[in-house]
């Protein structure tokens, strides 16, 4: 076990968990839980909740679960010690000395170390006569030497294994430096090499300012260095990166001071606007906006500006961003650019003044699918003012009230229509999606179980009705902690192996040692899938007017399946069938 049960309650009677979610994610109170979007998954209606009460929290939209442990781990991208160091440090409270296995943490430190002395190495041949071809491709771009230091761009050299002797010479592993990305290993020889050769480095900083990964760039656009095709190399998914989920310059951007964050396309175009004193700009690292990226952003800023380079391939990002940023709670603006293909190229062309002002006159979302809506219809003809009308609606609906009214008024005088007939169809479509979203949040917590079960049922042959007892037995024994008394001769190897076996044992060892059964218990040797599937165990459960009386029904139900294994399956089981039995 990696951390002593005498901590783990230690840290969760000083911690609450709805202090901490709170931290990041908006919530209200609703009865005795609290709930909020989600920041596992883009949404715009709440469905991730938070129960006081058993110190956990379960998003009905994703099935992401746990306790304030697991929320932490994923929140921040931590493994689980360090996430159990952050929260003990600001409960105040000491680390045990021993009891617990931190040897992926340490893997993880030496990554951060690593990382941070190769982007010192890349700095300073950058700054000796080795890089002066890679410093004269940064005064082409117009970079200064402030800017050059402030991101640390840097030089790798046209050598094999420049970065590894240096690094070797640090005390760094060959083990060590190939599972930070790095150096790679010849499949001819075996013999390591570097990764990054012959190519102007930049490296990705976190928010919490450690050196995570890297970006490298041919300096030639038409040569990439020893045959290398690749005009772009980046840092592959270690322990401490994974590109769909960090963003570039967002470091910078969060202690800008600023609410609104500037996204753009690439490294060097956040570097640019960063000399230019927009200190608020960010980049995705890989080729696509994620939901990952689109979530971190959102806990900086609320309001993002989507300057996506003027082309083909740069309107797809954009549309692709809108959709990711629709399902979080931030307002989106488009800027109209002209002068340049990308913010970079425009600064250069018309100054950062002029650039600014484009920022400034930013569009909102509605206004710019209104306007590319427009140029897709000939509303000089009685049929394309008909389809433009149709086709605004959707986007209408997605407004606020006043700001409906207003481009109502605005369109039915630009093609010279009643504003009373686009408002008629309005209205009948948000009742249509409303009638439609009602039924489907109606139907969520139960169809989720259902495909929960069902998806259980299919990869281990167990049948939906033993897991729904089972189910339901542990939401009993967590919480109504006395129809342990009702085991008898019960043994857990009566239960399917694996999950359920692991929380029974777990729920039991803690009633017995008279500990409370939290899911910080659980959050050590439970894997975050687990975590969830228990949390949704809890949440999904409903109290019983009879506990006892149920708890031995369930018994009941599991040995009367495990007697039948060779005989039917009853995985076609209803809901309605299994509350019957039940009685709840």
């Amino acid at each position: 076990m990696p951390v002593n049960e005498s901590f783990l309650q230690e840290l969760k009677s000083k911690t609450d968990i709805t202090d901490i979610v709170s931290t990041y994610v908006s919530l209200k109170k609703r009865g005795s839980t609290y709930v909020g979007l989600c920041p596992f998954h883009n949404e715009k209606t709440p469905s991730f909740t938070v129960y006081p009460e058993t110190e956990s929290f379960y998003c009905f939209g994703c099935g992401a679960g746990g306790d304030v442990i697991t929320f932490i781990k994923k929140i921040e991208n931590l493994d689980y010690i360090d996430a159990v160091k952050t929260l003990a440090q600001r409960a105040g409270i000491q680390m045990p000395d021993d009891g617990f296995d931190d040897s992926l943490s340490k893997r993880r430190r030496r990554i951060y170390e690593a990382n941070r002395e190769a982007a010192r190495y890349f700095y300073s041949v950058l700054m000796s006569e080795e890089g002066s071809v890679a410093l004269e491709y940064y005064r082409n771009r117009k970079f200064t030497l402030h800017t050059i230091k402030k991101f640390g761009l840097g030089y790798a050299p046209d050598k094999w294994d420049g970065l590894l002797r240096h690094l070797r010479s640090k005390g760094f592993t060959l083990a060590e430096l190939y599972e930070a990305g790095l150096i790679t290993k010849s499949r001819k020889n075996n013999n390591y090499y570097d990764f990054f050769r012959n190519r102007v480095m930049t490296p990705i900083i976190d928010v919490r300012g450690n050196v995570i990964a890297f970006g490298g760039r041919i300096l030639n656009d038409n040569r990439a260095p020893n045959g290398e095709k690749r005009k772009y190399m980046n840092t592959g998914d270690t322990l401490v990166y994974k590109k769909t989920n960090e963003v570039f310059g967002l470091n910078f951007a969060k202690d800008s001071g600023k609410k609104e964050i500037i996204i753009c396309e690439g490294y060097m175009d956040v570097i640019a606007m960063n000399q230019a004193g927009f200190t608020n700009c960010v980049a995705g690292c890989g080729t696509a906006l994620t939901e990952a990226q689109a979530r971190l952003i959102s806990r900086y800023a609320d309001e993002v500006i989507l300057a996506y380079d003027n082309d083909k391939a740069g309107r797809q990002a954009l549309e692709r961003a809108i959709k990711l940023f629709n399902k979080t709670d931030l307002k989106v603006r488009i800027p109209a650019l002209e002068y340049g293909k990308d913010p970079d190229e425009i600064i250069k062309n018309v100054g950062a003044e002029k650039f600014g002002g484009m920022i400034e006159k930013s569009m909102n979302e509605t206004e710019y699918y209104i306007l590319s809506l427009r140029s897709k219809y000939n509303i000089a003809t009685t049929q394309g003012k008909i389809d433009f009308a149709s086709a605004v609606v959707p986007v209408l609906a997605q407004a606020e009230p006043v700001e409906r009214d207003i481009y109502m008024s605005r369109i039915a005088e630009e093609i010279g229509i009643q504003k009373s007939a686009i408002d008629a169809q309005l209205q009948e479509y948000i009742r249509t999606s409303r009638r439609k979203q009602q039924r489907k949040d109606f139907n969520a917590p139960v169809t989720e179980s259902i495909r929960e079960s069902q998806k259980i049922s299919r990869e281990t042959g167990i049948t939906s009705k033993i897991i729904k007892a089972v189910d339901r037995m542990l939401y009993l024994l967590i919480k109504y902690p006395d129809c342990i008394n009702l085991l008898n001769d019960f043994k857990s190897e009566e239960l399917p192996a694996g999950f359920f076996r692991k929380v029974f044992d777990k729920v039991c060892e803690n009633i017995k040692n008279g500990f409370d059964i939290q899911l910080i218990s659980f959050s050590s040797f439970l894997s975050d899938d687990e975590l969830g599937r228990l949390s949704g165990i809890i949440a999904r459960g409903n109290q019983s007017d009879n506990p006892k009386e149920e708890f031995t029904d369930c018994i009941a139900v599991i040995r009367n399946e495990n007697s039948k294994k060779h005989k039917k399956s009853a995985a076609d089981m209803t809901d309605d069938e299994f509350r019957k039995i039940f009685n709840t």
